[in-house]
């Protein structure tokens, strides 16, 4: 399954309600796994994103169905990186030379 890294930062809205963090991280996972993914890992971070989540989707458009899903609840933006482990870089880099 193709893998994205969603980086993303908070919105003035996400900010101002962080007490409502933990429940709106539980919904994101929620939401990855409804649209047919899988969550693989998720940091907080300083600097100029917010935070970094990696997932696993079945497609592009379930890509873009979850991070929709995200930004319209208001608390986040997100910027999103089609990504290729190592073992399939590989094999596709192999074919280019």
């Amino acid at each position: 399954m193709p893998h994205y890294i969603i980086l993303w930062n908070w919105t003035h809205q996400g900010i101002t309600s962080l007490k409502d963090w933990a429940k709106r991280k539980a919904a994101a996972r929620e939401a990855v796994e409804k649209t047919g993914g899988k969550w693989l890992s998720f940091y907080t971070t300083f600097g100029q994103y917010d935070g970094v989540l990696t997932v696993e989707m079945s497609s592009d458009e379930a890509a873009m169905s979850l991070v929709l899903a995200l930004g319209k609840r208001g608390n986040i933006r997100t910027t999103t990186i089609k990504a290729f482990p190592e073992d399939e870089a590989t094999k596709i880099i192999g074919k280019g030379s």
